[in-house]
């Protein structure tokens, strides 16, 4: 297994968004923070994975994790290997995951390996960390994955040190850009953030061999379908409320003009896309192949209510869920898939999950898990959220 991916603040969603394109088999989870991927970088469009951060190259493995070992491992090896590269001055930064080592211990390396590649006669530059590991912002700005850059990634796996080199991070200009210029948003409504509209789309799809055809029947002002288009899938959406619809009509109209701006790293991106007024406990789904949204959210939240109050909002969700799962299991056959953004309420006792969610098998489904992540942890929250999103990937009986 050569390919590394660092996933994102909820590694387990990557874990899961991998293990569903790929297979379980093919995934070793590295540390709290990594994966091996047993697969040909590439045949990995690391711009569609929502739940990765960085892309690397395993260089090789080290049977050891202290520190002082790999530092002085990296002055040994480092000067020759810069010879080799072309010519000009090098930027090279270190990244850590799983090690107990402080922002200025790894500066103190660098200052060190710094002086080794100049004793070596080439000129180097070393990216500072303000923290352990560098984000995408500094990677990005600092060019450490193109020409003469170098991020090395260290990455503590049980006894053993992976050492990789970082060939592509999450292209966060890009995700704003989506996200922050689309012209038509409304917060009421709740916004879907494009990298976790990217999970939820791949864990519906699984392993399919090419694009097939999305219906999000939530579609809100249409995060889900815009990053559908990009995938390369054909869409279709529907909303109850038709502002809603005519926000998607004009904001996918916005992307297919400005598809080259936001997503530059678009592969065959789709523009065939049909939107409807329709309320989603009596859609026809008959032309889609699976089903990819977020459902309603309930009321926003900026604290925990009473009990009876968050009954009352967890009532008025389960109600429109279980309608919904109805509507399409009269219209589905067995293996039909789909994957739901459903809401879960964060309480004193850890999180509240939709009741309903206990009665699948007899509403005609079954709820999919996987081997290197646990349904319990595929909720999307931030801290201090009060209502998070529990991703549940289902399957008609």
């Amino acid at each position: 297994m050569n390919t590394l991916i660092i996933h994102g603040r909820q590694p387990e969603l990557g874990r899961a968004e991998l293990e569903s394109l790929f297979g379980a088999q093919t995934i070793k989870p590295a540390g709290r923070y990594a994966s091996l991927v047993d697969k040909d970088p590439a045949g990995i469009n690391f711009s569609r994975l929502g739940g990765m951060v960085k892309f690397c190259k395993v260089l090789t493995t080290l049977d050891t994790t202290d520190w002082n070992k790999i530092e002085q491992f990296l002055l040994e090896v480092s000067p020759g290997h810069a010879k080799t590269l072309d010519e000009g001055k090098l930027t090279i930064g270190l990244s850590t995951y799983g090690f107990d080592v402080s922002a200025g211990r790894i500066n103190a390396t660098g200052l060190k390996l710094k002086k080794a590649i100049r004793n070596s006669g080439r000129p180097v530059r070393i990216v500072p960390n303000k923290k352990p590991k560098l984000n995408s912002a500094q990677v990005l700005h600092n060019k450490l994955t193109q020409k003469l850059g170098w991020e090395l990634v260290f990455v503590r796996d049980t006894d053993k040190t992976l050492v990789a080199q970082s060939i592509a991070v999450q292209d966060i200009e890009a995700y704003s850009a989506r996200d922050q210029a689309r012209p038509y948003r409304d917060a009421k409504v709740g916004m879907l953030p494009p990298k976790l509209a990217q999970t939820i789309i791949n864990l519906a799809v699984g392993k399919a061999s090419g694009p097939v055809k999305i219906f999000d029947p939530f579609c809100g002002t249409g995060v889900l379908l815009q990053e559908a288009l990009l995938m390369g899938h054909d869409v279709l959406g529907s909303d109850i409320d038709p502002r809603m619809v005519e926000y998607t009509e004009k904001n996918l109209q916005w992307l297919g003009e400005n598809t080259a701006k936001v997503c530059p790293g678009a592969v065959n991106p789709s523009k065939n896309y049909a939107v409807e007024v329709a309320d989603a406990t009596g859609v026809n789904i008959e032309d889609s192949e699976v089903i990819a949204s977020e459902i309603f959210l309930g009321k926003p939240l900026t604290s925990l209510p009473e009990p009876k109050v968050l009954d009352h909002i967890a009532g008025e969700s389960e109600e429109i869920l279980k309608k919904f799962l109805k509507n399409v299991a009269g219209q589905t056959k067995p293996g039909w898939r789909m994957c739901l953004a459903v809401p879960a309420w964060r309480t004193k006792n850890g999180f509240r999950h939709m009741r309903v969610l206990d009665h699948l098998t007899d509403m005609g489904y079954n709820r999919l898990s996987f081997v290197h992540a646990s349904n319990e942890e595929l909720i999307y929250h931030r801290k201090d959220q009060v209502v998070g999103r529990e991703l549940i990937i289902l399957e008609r009986i």
